[in-house]
């Protein structure tokens, strides 16, 4: 009885010792996001002062003193390059608030920072370029896309026939 007792005790304080390490998915990284960082939640972009919240799919930014969580950046900023731009992934903070340290992040990565060089998650989408066509509406052409006359087109005849 003594020895199962001892058993036991050794066997709880083996479990009391042991640690339980839990990795949690916050979200999925847009594709726009550097490789790597799977596991952060914010991304703090120094060249428009905005940062990103991986697992809300919103931008957070300041707007007239008053932070911002919206599903597209503002306008101001909606030619930004987001696959071109540098992202400085936010390991260290856990809160909803990331701008809770606006001032250090600014100082640390001011405008046109550029740390280690940063590979995307994904490809950058091909751009689709919209043309009028001979009725006046738009339609989408893919960049690839030949705009010539098919060879049908060329071969047909105007005019004199032999």
């Amino acid at each position: 009885m003594k020895k199962i007792v001892i058993a036991l005790m050794l066997l709880m304080s083996v479990f009391a010792h042991a640690q339980v390490s839990i990795n949690v998915n916050i979200g999925t990284p847009p594709s726009w996001g550097p490789q790597g960082y799977d596991d952060s939640r914010y991304y703090y972009l120094p060249d428009i002062d905005t940062y990103y919240d991986i697992t809300q799919k919103q931008f957070i930014y300041d707007n007239n003193g008053r932070w911002v969580r919206e599903s597209r950046l503002p306008s101001r900023y909606r030619q930004y390059d987001l696959y071109g731009g540098y992202k400085v992934v936010l390991n260290d903070y856990r809160g909803d608030a990331p701008y809770t340290y606006h001032t250090k992040h600014r100082t640390n990565y001011p405008k046109g920072y550029h740390g280690t060089p940063q590979k995307n998650r994904g490809n950058k989408p091909e751009k689709v370029h919209k043309q009028k066509n001979y009725n006046g509406n738009s339609k989408k052409e893919h960049p690839n896309k030949s705009r010539g006359n098919s060879n049908k087109d060329q071969n047909h005849s105007h005019g004199n026939r032999n």
